[in-house]
């Protein structure tokens, strides 16, 4: 029997409170009659202790005052984690979709839920589920901040070692991990990252479908990214049936993919599933942000090379569409040229050795022979030159390894202390590289795969080298400093080279999307939005590759950035 389809709307009825305060009065007895004797021990004060946290926890007949403030330290929960912990356990029953926006703290609203249900006897096996990269930072808050003795998985064994178990998702749907993990009955099933479930089809809903649970919680900042269907896999998971199967949700509940059909009524249905806290709604107040774009100017030779890329990418551009031929090496050349000649040449010479005409490959070689020329790359210089000027710690983000590398070179060239960060790393690599980061480092340089999950409040400057063409990653990227436990204020840097495609990118992204800081939680919707983002790369290469001049192409983006504020605006 699938216990994740069974409805847990009520809990075994308590005995009579006098029940209870006997217990305590029988274990106060002993205590104090030992405590004459002289007779008291370490261990009997712990006993105690249990004795009261335990009668405290039979005394409370519902979830208005939770026992988890009293047993967590190191911090305090803020007053929309708690009313979400309160919420999930007296109206929801412990199976909910925490979907508050990027920073707000749905890792301490689990937190607390797990422990308030410990502390009542309601749960005794927890699991835990989380990508490979966040086990450890997940295991580490749960021990120290709400004393939950958590275990991270590391064998087969390791699923039934511990109580409360932390592992990724990854592992536990392959065998013999996936045998394991199902034949265990969970009190509470906690995933992290859950709109990897969004599709019912993949390995990873499957997994989670199959295992035992009384209590569930889904934690995801973006509960919808492509269409409605993927809240209803999501739903089902929690609550099978209640938005009925997919043809009745179809039916009753959608009028096309991204337009619900009466969103009332389906706001009140999500409303018995879901809680979604929203930085415009007062849930929290962050250190302010400065977001600012820092021109930079190409050299003569990075110039030569940049203008002959786009000559280049033209030709190829018109040539493929007339072939039906794939435009992805030309999205990736556009914007690696961009990044730095040495991630371009990568690329270039990947094309090479796939051309298929004498001319397509003197082409390349004379762009490689331009790369090879430039010496000194202007916006490597700079990011050198702004570490020199701080004194804090600095992540610097790029989308590729190529240029990732490059900079850790040339940092480590000029004494600068850094560590990358990037997604081919096992778990244990990255969590080595973020205490690294923080206890030594001065500089965390990452990749895209830095852009998700991990907490680096400790750090306040960041520099984005290269952008990405989809706002909703800058905001993951932002999202990494800029949350709850930062205290001082943020600062970003987003370095654009003038006369460039990313100068207009930067352009938009600053001047369109920073209008909206407080609600750019309502970005996950619009990028999942086929006619505004799903493309957005390709729509991109196509305004820069049949723009007649540079002023056309900023138009182009622009009506693409008011386009984009419209439809936050229909949002919110």
């Amino acid at each position: 029997m699938n216990l994740s389809t069974t409805k847990y709307n009520h809990f075994t009825p308590m005995p009579p409170l006098s029940w209870h305060v006997e217990e305590l009065r029988t274990a106060f007895t002993a205590y104090l009659e030992k405590a004459a004797l002289g007779n008291l021990g370490a261990a009997d004060w712990s006993l105690f202790s249990l004795a009261v946290t335990a009668t405290q926890a039979r005394l409370a007949g519902d979830f208005e005052e939770l026992l988890v403030l009293e047993h967590i330290q190191g911090f305090t929960p803020l007053p929309h984690q708690i009313q979400t912990a309160r919420h999930v356990m007296q109206e929801l029953h412990g199976r909910a979709i925490l979907a508050d926006e990027v920073g707000l703290g749905k890792t301490i609203e689990a937190g607390l839920i797990m422990k308030e249900y410990l502390l009542r006897g309601l749960a005794r096996k927890i699991l835990v589920l989380t990508p490979a990269s966040l086990v450890l930072q997940w295991t580490r808050e749960l021990n120290e901040k709400f004393r939950i003795p958590a275990y991270a998985q590391k064998n087969e064994w390791s699923w039934t070692q511990a109580d409360v178990v932390v592992g990724s998702l990854d592992t536990a749907k392959r065998e013999p991990h996936k045998s394991t993990v199902s034949s265990v009955q969970w009190d509470l099933l906690v995933v992290d990252e859950a709109h990897k479930l969004k599709n019912s089809k993949t390995k990873n809903w499957q997994m989670v479908n199959q295992i035992p649970n009384k209590f569930m919680l889904l934690l995801t900042a973006t509960p919808i990214q492509n269409d409605l269907k993927e809240l209803h896999t999501l739903i089902t998971l929690l609550k099978p049936g209640h938005l009925g199967n997919s043809q009745e949700f179809a039916s009753h509940h959608v009028k096309s993919a991204r337009l619900p059909r009466d969103p009332v009524q389906l706001k009140s249905q999500l409303s018995n599933v879901m809680i979604r806290n929203r930085r415009m709604d007062g849930a929290t107040t962050l250190p302010k942000r400065h977001v600012a774009a820092v021109p930079l100017y190409l050299s003569r030779e990075e110039r030569m090379l940049y203008d002959a890329v786009q000559q280049f990418l033209k030709r190829e551009y018109n040539e493929r569409l007339e072939n039906k031929g794939s435009v992805l090496p030309l999205i990736t050349l556009q914007r690696e040229i961009c990044s730095s000649p040495y991630a371009a040449m990568v690329t270039m010479d990947r094309m090479m050795k796939r051309a298929q005409s004498e001319t397509m490959k003197v082409h390349i070689a004379h762009l490689m022979e331009l790369a090879q020329q430039i010496t000194t790359y202007t916006k490597v210089e700079k990011v050198l030159e702004m570490l020199d000027d701080m004194d804090d710690k600095c992540i610097v983000f790029t989308e590729y390894r190529a240029t990732q590398d490059f900079l850790l070179y040339m940092l480590r060239k000029r004494g600068i202390s850094a560590v990358p960060f990037r997604g081919g790393f096992k778990r244990g690599k990255k969590d080595w590289m973020k205490d690294l980061f923080a206890q030594k480092m001065k500089v965390l340089v990452a990749t895209e795969s830095g852009g998700e999950g991990i907490n680096l409040q400790f750090c306040h400057q960041m520099i984005n080298f290269d952008l990405p063409w989809n706002p909703m990653r800058l905001e993951q990227r932002i999202g990494r400093i800029h949350r709850l436990g930062q205290e001082k204020e943020v600062y970003i840097h987003n370095l654009a080279t003038k006369d460039t495609i990313e100068a207009h990118i930067v352009e938009l992204l600053q001047e369109k999307i920073r209008m909206f800081e407080m609600v750019i939680g309502e970005l996950d919707y619009i990028v999942g939005d086929p006619t505004l983002a799903s493309k957005l790369e390709d729509n991109i290469l196509e305004w820069a590759m049949t723009s007649n001049s540079d002023e056309e192409l900023r138009e182009k983006l622009h009506r693409y950035g008011d386009a984009l504020l419209q439809q936050i605006e229909e949002n919110t």
